[in-house]
Parts: structure tokens; sequence; C-alpha cells
């Protein structure tokens, strides 16, 4: 993990109340998240830029709890997104 990143990635199937250490931190699982899906490891606010390895992936489209399953749900992917790269906006 980079030190910017707000998520991290499931590197088994996690069921809910799971433990994680992350660093000194330990994280509640909310839900269960499948093997390669995102967890969000500190509170993510709408509208926020979702970071994994150090590189922006997505921005929040809802807020994100620490321990919460972060995907489609939640996060919208700017990767690939032409109108960015044009200039446009998200809206």
């Amino acid at each position: 993990m980079h030190e910017e990143d707000n998520v991290a990635t499931a590197l088994v199937d996690l069921t809910k109340d799971t433990g994680i250490e992350i660093g000194d931190n330990r994280i509640k699982i909310q839900g269960d998240i499948p093997f390669g899906h995102k967890f969000a490891v500190r509170f993510i606010t709408t509208g926020d830029d979702i970071y994994k390895y150090g590189q922006v992936i997505g921005r929040a489209t809802a807020n994100i709890a620490v321990g919460e399953h972060a995907h489609v749900q939640n996060i919208e992917s700017l990767r690939g997104r032409g109108d960015l790269e044009q200039g446009g906006t998200t809206a």
C-alpha cells in the first residue's frame, strides 16, 4: 500500500466483522467482501478521490465508512474516461 491509499484490496474473501490490521490500524470489515474487491481503510467522503497503490482510480459517489465495501455502488471509475482527458466535467 501507498501512504495516500484510502482503499485496500481483499486478498481472500472477507466476512463481516473480520478484523484486519493495516499498519498500526485495526479495521473491522462492515460486510462480506469478495476476494479482489476493495474496502475503505479510512473514512471517504462523497466526491473524494479513491487512491489505490498511490494512484487515483475513481471518485466516491457516496460516503464510505472504514471497513465498508468500496465498489461500483459507491465509486465511479475515472480510468479511460475520454471526457476527463479532453477537459470535460463529470456532471
